[in-house]
């Protein structure tokens, strides 16, 4: 899929989650001018107005980078931003004491000291609220925005206004500021989550990956750890008996034929069972993993009576799509079905996670696949479908059946 809502389907889920936090940094640009600056239109003369809704332009601008940037280091991408952090703290002070000189010096318009009070408590609060976005301690994320809350106060009264309105400039300037840190604070804390929640994934499927490991080789160890002993001990009795000119020589090498022969026997059933994968217990295994990870699963299959090659190759093909609907996918729903026609077992499986292709669509699994699948005739397609789905159809013909029409 092409096009902009192609670039965001195939992002993955923590990706989504850090692009939307980070437009919605952006779109505090637009949120402080029309919150602060746009109202003062009307209120002062319109020279005034344009210079005052310039400054809270610039300020939000600066806002937005600085978010940017904190964002990035918030996922390690680069060195906290102190610089831009003591830049934007400066730029606020300097704008917001420019914005309340009208105050002092009497500006014309009915209204005009509550329109310039709200730019300045408004610079202060966006100012010292976006802060926390480069501090990790919440105490100094407190300390910072109560700093900038007596700044605002303090620095209003030689400014000409009141004590007790400088008080509650304050006040609003705290209350704004901790609004805007708890809110940064908490979407960088859902975003760090769903970071962990997907290394998390990952690192659960790795273990299972070594689980398994570890499971064959014990089965190997045991198969062939007590033969492999015994084998020694008999060669070694062997090569003594045959320096002595013993005939019994030749009896403890048959026996140690007859176990190396064993021996390959039981590795070749380990390796067969290692490799087949039971289609039923693959289709139970699946509806249950996907839907552990909040994905509707319906399964619609009946396995009775297909040949075991069959129920092997497909049960790997069970095994392969969940995984990749869980890795690379963002799935909602996923169908399973199988069902037989004209002599051939169809497994389809569906979901709406278009990302969801095996190893990104072209890789050694999609190829393990069809190799697995081609050793019993079989084929595979998997691709996007209409409707936002991405779709794996394996066909495999039911050899048994077709022989007995064919012989």
């Amino acid at each position: 899929m092409t096009g902009p809502y192609g670039w965001w389907r195939r992002k993955t889920t923590p990706a989504k989650v850090e692009t939307y936090t980070r437009w919605s940094f952006h779109f505090f640009i637009a949120v402080e001018v029309l919150g602060v600056g746009l109202p003062v239109v009307g209120h002062v003369p319109p020279g005034l107005a344009g210079r005052l809704v310039a400054m809270v332009a610039v300020h939000a601008v600066a806002v937005a980078v600085t978010a940017s940037l904190a964002l990035d280091w918030t996922r390690g991408r680069r060195a906290q931003p102190m610089g831009a952090l003591c830049a934007l703290a400066a730029l606020t002070v300097v704008l917001a004491v420019t914005a309340l000189l009208p105050h002092r010096y009497g500006p014309a318009g009915t209204g005009a000291g509550t329109a310039v009070g709200t730019v300045y408590g408004g610079l202060f609060c966006w100012g010292g609220g976006m802060q926390a976005l480069g501090l990790r301690s919440r105490r100094r994320t407190f300390a910072v925005v109560s700093g900038f809350a007596c700044g605002a106060a303090l620095i209003a009264v030689p400014l000409g206004v009141p004590w007790p309105l400088a008080v509650v400039t304050g006040l609003m300037v705290f209350l704004g500021g901790g609004f805007l840190a708890l809110t940064c604070i908490f979407s960088l804390w859902l975003l760090n989550c769903v970071y962990e929640l997907d290394e998390a994934r990952e690192t659960r499927a790795r273990l299972a990956v070594a689980e398994e490991r570890l499971r064959f080789g014990r089965d190997m160890h045991d198969v062939l750890g007590r033969n492999l002993s015994v084998i020694s001990l008999k060669s070694e009795l062997a090569v003594q008996l045959a320096r002595r000119g013993r005939p019994e020589a030749v009896e403890q090498m048959i026996e140690v034929q007859r176990i190396a022969q064993e021996s390959q026997r039981e590795v070749r059933a380990v390796v067969r069972g290692y490799r087949e994968a039971d289609l039923g217990a693959e289709l139970s295994g699946a509806q249950g993993v996907l839907s552990a990870a909040g994905i509707d699963c319906e399964v619609r299959a009946e396995t009775a009576g297909l040949p075991a090659d069959v129920q092997s190759a497909l049960g790997w093909v069970v095994r392969e799509a969940t995984t990749n609907v869980l890795r690379h996918g963002d799935a909602s729903r996923c169908r399973v079905a199988l069902r037989t026609l004209e002599g051939r077992a169809v497994l389809t499986v569906e979901n709406d996670g278009l990302s969801a292709a095996p190893d990104g669509g072209g890789g050694s699994g999609l190829a393990g696949l069809r190799e697995r699948l081609a050793a019993v005739g079989g084929t595979l397609e998997a691709g996007p479908v209409p409707g936002e789905r991405f779709l794996v159809v394996a066909e495999v013909p039911l050899r048994q059946e077709v022989s007995g029409v064919t012989s």
